[in-house]
């Protein structure tokens, strides 16, 4: 029996009597992270990492059965062992390690290779089955280095600056702000900030990650000269009441679907930075590799691709649908790169 099976609920440990990150309420859900595809409510209890915490708690409230403990820490239900790992993605990000009778899977979540300051780094974890995402799951999709993507955002402001205009980056509110915050270079002007990143750049703060200092937009004052000013905001904000107090703008979006300039395109935006807080392609396959893992389930995006490439490398691969397929190409109407995340409102009149 496989220690972990796809149910109507999400993933499901029979052995364990677990869910992880399931997409409605279970008695015991295990999870990766606090973006709301992952971590839905509902459940009686929750077991996630340390770092989550205090998102999670904004996210489900004071009174949520919640249990955080360390990186490696196991536990054990029901004679199987549970352990969290980095997985890189954003501030608290897990990979859910089972053990049981000496059988070893490991559920990855959202994960990536790239360093980033605002989150641990990915651990690998040797294994029988590994669970995978997929969401940029194509031979095209190869990052560039994070230094040259936050080199790349520096130009663009201060090109901006000279013309003018107000920068406005569209950056997922949870994981990709921050990590944009602490790459770029903070002394070339102003940053001011949508309230949803704002809030969740307060919990970064408490975590010891650091973030430039910045500001509300909703408390600056009218009259406020934006011209020099990096303006950072969820996707959601784009053409919407709240950006026209920045008279003349530019405006880009931070995402690793800008790897297709199709895309860009579409969405009609001055720019776009190749950012993405999960896994390329070179990554994918070498990790695959790395783990030793026997058994490949591959979950989210291109999962039909990533499972026949496998399978003709001769790994044994499982394709599975899931309910959420993470990030999209048109974003989610919350504008988290993990489509589903409830996302903090920024109240007050424009400025």
């Amino acid at each position: 029996m496989a220690l972990l099976e796809l149910t109507d609920h999400g993933f499901y440990c029979e052995a364990g009597d677990f869910f992880i990150d399931p997409w409605q309420p279970v008695d015991r859900a295990v999870i990766t992270h606090a973006h709301s595809d992952h971590l839905r409510p509902g459940s009686r209890s929750y077991l996630l990492t340390t770092p989550t915490l205090k998102i999670a708690r904004r996210r489900l409230g004071l009174d949520a059965p919640l249990q955080a403990i360390d990186y490696g820490t196991p536990v054990t239900h029901n004679g199987v062992t549970i352990s969290l790992h980095p997985a890189g993605h954003i501030l608290g990000s897990a990979q859910i390690r089972i053990e049981h009778r000496g059988e070893v899977a490991v559920f990855s979540g959202d994960w990536k290779r790239h360093q980033d300051p605002t989150c641990a780094a990915f651990e690998l974890l040797p294994c029988h089955t590994f669970i995978t995402e997929a969401t940029f799951g194509l031979p095209i999709y190869r990052w560039p280095t994070p230094d040259s993507v936050f080199e790349e955002i520096n130009d663009w402001w201060i090109s901006n600056q000279k013309a003018g205009r107000a920068s406005v980056l569209l950056a997922y509110a949870l994981g990709k702000a921050q990590r944009i915050l602490a790459g770029i270079d903070s002394t070339i002007g102003p940053i001011y900030l949508h309230g949803a990143v704002h809030h969740l750049n307060e919990i970064y703060r408490s975590e010891g990650v650091n973030v430039p200092e910045s500001q509300p937009v909703v408390l600056m004052p009218k009259g406020t000269d934006w011209r020099r000013a990096l303006i950072v905001a969820p996707p959601s904000a784009y053409g919407s009441l709240w950006m026209r107090r920045f008279g003349a703008i530019s405006v880009a979006f931070a995402s690793g679907w800008m790897r297709v300039r199709g895309v860009r395109r579409r969405r009609a935006i001055d720019r776009g930075f190749i950012l993405s807080d999960h896994t390329d392609w070179p990554a994918l396959i070498e990790t695959i590799n790395a783990t030793g893992a026997e058994t490949i389930g591959v979950t989210h995006g291109y999962v039909a691709v990533v499972a026949r490439w496998l399978a003709e490398q001769g790994k044994q691969a499982i394709g599975y649908e899931t309910r959420f397929e993470g990030e999209t190409v048109t974003e989610s109407p919350e504008g988290d790169e993990a489509s589903g995340i409830e996302e903090d409102q920024e109240s007050g009149p424009a400025a």
